[in-house]
């Protein structure tokens, strides 16, 4: 018994051994090989070209001089260009590392916007997938729920909307995920809290939401309002309808 634990103890040891030793014949590779080149991938989501590759390269460019061919890729700092990449408003995520030839490769990953606050004397601002608030971009304008309003202006001073208001942020993911919904409901008005009015892409009636409460039972009354009631009352015949009262749906 003693000579087989011997056995097992010694091949373990030389296993450990030889795991250390390739660790630092690969670690020594590493450190001498020399930079080659920076490449940029932005992970492509839907439509959303917020972040651009060109624009990204040349900002490292400006930032770290020591990105030249033939420098050790050692002395450059992955990290601090990661952190460089990430400052980016619409970074969600960089990863960079470098490759066998000696490329650094910086992996992006962009924040998705899912809706857009305008204000009529100021710049607008988006609402990411989180609910983090962005800045908007002059390069690229992305189709998305719009909100409006007095109450949604102040919203952009908030930075997470998830944190802050997450019965709004419920609302608008709730909007966003459904294809119908994403569809027909065009922008919400906020002028004050828990007065949301809602605005179709077809169809001149208001839909009065009021709070973000009870969301899903809301668009059920929704839902019966185009099922039964517009099928025979006709399009045009209301509008106004409100379904921000519990149990009831009241058409004007």
């Amino acid at each position: 018994m003693k000579k087989v634990r011997f056995k097992k103890s010694f091949l373990f040891s030389v296993l450990v051994l030889v795991l250390v030793v390739f660790i630092g014949f690969i670690e020594k590779k590493t450190s001498e090989r020399r930079f080659n080149d920076i490449e940029i991938h932005v992970k492509a989501v839907s439509d959303v070209y917020f972040v651009d590759e060109n624009e990204i390269l040349k900002s490292l460019k400006a930032e770290f001089p020591n990105l030249k061919t033939g420098v050790m890729l050692s002395e450059l700092n992955l990290n601090a260009i990661e952190k460089k990449v990430e400052s980016h408003p619409f970074v969600k995520n960089a990863e960079a590392f470098g490759d066998q030839k000696g490329n650094v490769r910086v992996d992006i990953e962009q924040h998705v916007p899912i809706a857009r606050i305008t204000r009529p004397r100021a710049a607008d601002g988006y609402i990411s997938s989180e609910g983090l608030i962005l800045p908007t971009s002059a390069k690229y304008t992305s189709r998305v729920l719009i909100l409006y309003g007095n109450y949604a202006e102040s919203l952009l001073s908030v930075g997470d909307l998830s944190t802050a208001y997450p019965e709004l942020m419920a609302l608008i993911q709730f909007i966003g995920e459904d294809p119908f919904w994403k569809a027909q409901i065009t922008e919400l008005e906020i002028a004050k809290k828990g007065d949301i009015k809602l605005h179709q892409q077809v169809g001149k009636q208001v839909i009065e939401f009021g709070d973000a409460n009870e969301i899903e039972e809301k668009f059920n009354k929704i839902n019966l309002f185009y099922e039964q009631i517009l099928p025979t009352k006709g399009w045009n015949t209301y509008s106004r309808v409100s379904v921000k009262y519990k149990g009831q749906i009241v058409c004007e």
